[in-house]
Order: C-alpha cells, then sequence, then structure tokens
C-alpha cells in the first residue's frame, strides 16, 4: 500500500466523527508489552544465565501472543473486511505474513542462545534485541495502518453494533489463559477512564470469581492512585 493511501486513511480516520475502535486497546496492550520487553532485552547480563532465560520465556510469551493475535485478526476482522470490500484486508494480511516469518526467526535466535555455547551469548544476546528491534518497528507502523486504513474499511461497510458483535466473537475464541495474559498489558496501558468502562463491562459479564482474579492481578499492577480510580469508579 502505498504511503500516500495511508495518510489519507489516517487523515479520515482522526476526522471522522467517533466510532468504535476494534484496535484501541489490544494495540495499547501491544504497545506496552514490545516496548518494555524491548528495554528489558537491552538490559539483559548475558553472564546471568537466570536473567538471560527469564527474559527468553517473556520474549516466547510475547511471540506466542503475537502468533495468535494474527490469527484472531485473519480469521475475524480480516475476513468481515474482505466479505463486504474484496482486496481491502490485502495490505495488514501481507504484512502478517512477514510478521510470521520474523517471529520464526527470532524464535531460531532464541534456540542459539539457549543451546549455544556460553562464549558466544553476548553477541548473540545483542543480535536478539536488534532484530527484536525492527519487529517492534514494523509491528508498529502495522498497527498505525490497522488503526487508520483498516478501521475505515470496517467503518464504512459495518454498524458499531456489527463491528463489536466481530469483537465478541473473536474475545469468545480466546482461552482463558491466554485472555488473562492479554489483560495482563491491556488494562495497565488504559487511561483511567478505558479502563473503568471496559472493567465494567467484565464484570457484568464474567463470573464473579473471574471478575475477582482480573482484579486480584491487577491491582498488583497498578500504581496506588490508579487503583485508586478503579476502587472509585467500580465502588468496591
Amino acid at each position: 500500500m502505498e504511503q500516500a493511501v495511508i495518510e489519507r486513511a489516517a487523515d479520515a480516520a482522526t476526522t471522522a466523527a467517533p466510532r468504535y475502535d476494534i484496535y484501541a486497546f489490544v494495540h495499547k496492550g501491544l504497545r506496552t508489552w514490545m516496548g518494555e520487553l524491548l528495554n528489558r532485552l537491552g538490559r539483559t547480563d548475558p553472564t546471568d544465565a537466570a536473567e538471560v532465560g527469564a527474559a527468553l520465556d517473556s520474549l516466547r510469551d510475547l511471540l506466542a501472543f503475537c502468533r495468535s493475535h494474527i490469527a484472531h485478526e485473519d480469521d475475524f476482522i480480516h475476513a468481515a473486511m474482505e466479505a463486504r470490500r474484496p482486496g481491502s484486508a490485502a495490505h495488514t494480511a501481507s504484512d502478517h505474513l512477514a510478521h510470521e516469518t520474523a517471529i520464526r526467526e527470532l524464535e531460531g535466535i532464541v534456540g542459539s542462545l539457549e543451546y549455544g555455547p556460553a562464549s558466544a551469548r553476548a553477541a548473540t544476546l545483542q543480535r536478539l534485541y536488534r532484530a527484536f528491534a525492527v519487529f517492534v518497528a514494523e509491528n508498529l507502523e502495522h498497527m498505525s495502518v490497522e488503526e487508520s486504513h483498516n478501521n475505515l474499511v470496517l467503518w464504512e461497510t459495518h454498524s458499531d453494533a456489527e463491528i463489536m458483535a466481530i469483537e465478541h466473537a473473536l474475545v469468545a475464541s480466546i482461552p482463558p489463559a491466554e485472555m488473562m495474559g492479554a489483560l495482563r498489558w491491556m488494562l495497565p496501558a488504559m487511561n483511567a477512564l478505558e479502563r473503568a468502562a471496559m472493567l465494567g463491562g467484565m464484570r457484568q459479564g464474567m463470573p464473579a470469581e473471574a471478575f475477582g482474579a482480573v482484579l486480584a492481578m491487577l491491582r498488583l499492577l497498578l500504581s496506588p492512585v490508579d487503583w485508586h480510580k478503579v476502587d472509585t469508579a467500580l465502588g468496591l
């Protein structure tokens, strides 16, 4: 997709009347997760095997989520776009194929770190850090295209109620453990109003025990000020 087309879509998405943004919260979580992990890899001590191992475990978690996220977007969002405007998801679908390749390459470097000689660990860790930085950069640009071009297609071809139905079907397909992993990054990345609105909807739609587990996790992740805002908004 030409840059001029992307820019026009971004301008149109920015100036359009407020519509439901299916990408907003998961992308906030992904940006935070990727940024924090990039920083972590950059400061990981290559002489500390336990520290390297913990960082690699975190990277594996992110890459597994990215692979699943790609499949969800292909199966639900891209399918909806293509059904009403054939060809409209071609650019981001092509990106997804490239991301799959990049994920496999990153996993290969992870394997080299785990099973290669300790003498090469510093150099391999540096190679992983740089490769992951490129992966993050490409994903940041990709998410911007989704939020502009893809959203505009959805808004022009679907009502907000239909977009929400797509999202509900997508979320319903995610296993509980994977959903908790996503919420661990999504909820802290939101602003207070977004967080309160999402938690309010979750409280209505989830069993009390499951919602309590989300709150218990969130309380450990938020600052006292942000937790107080949750407490006040939900009347906990």
